[in-house]
């Protein structure tokens, strides 16, 4: 079993910016990509960035110039850096574990609200 457990989510003002992470523990072993989601009520999950174990970035769109996914292997954590954030940045951002022949994991979700 693999635990993820996420934190830096909260309120800000539009323009601000937060750090969210995602430490993963447990049967770590053969983990490969890390990344975020997001969900928006009402609307599918997205994909907001991903990164593997190689250090390659994939961002959507929407946050190209403005959030920066990091990762530290040896911790096993994954962090994303939002600046710039607008309110349609507002969600329930997700972390997630991909493995070599196992399913992927997800974590519990952290809120992100932008005020205008």
């Amino acid at each position: 079993q693999v635990q993820l457990v996420e934190s830096g989510g909260g309120l800000v003002q539009a323009g601000g910016s937060l750090r969210l992470s995602c430490a993963a523990s447990g049967s770590t072993f053969s983990l490969n990509a890390m990344g975020w989601y997001r969900q928006a009520p009402g609307q599918q999950r997205e994909l907001v960035a991903i990164i593997n174990n190689r250090g390659m970035t994939t961002y959507a769109d929407s946050v190209k110039g403005r959030f920066t996914i990091s990762r530290d292997n040896a911790k096993n954590t994954v962090y994303l850096q939002m600046n710039s954030l607008k309110p349609e940045d507002t969600a329930v951002y997700y972390c997630t574990a991909t493995f070599t022949l196992r399913n992927p994991y997800w974590g519990q979700g952290t809120q992100v609200t932008v005020s205008s």
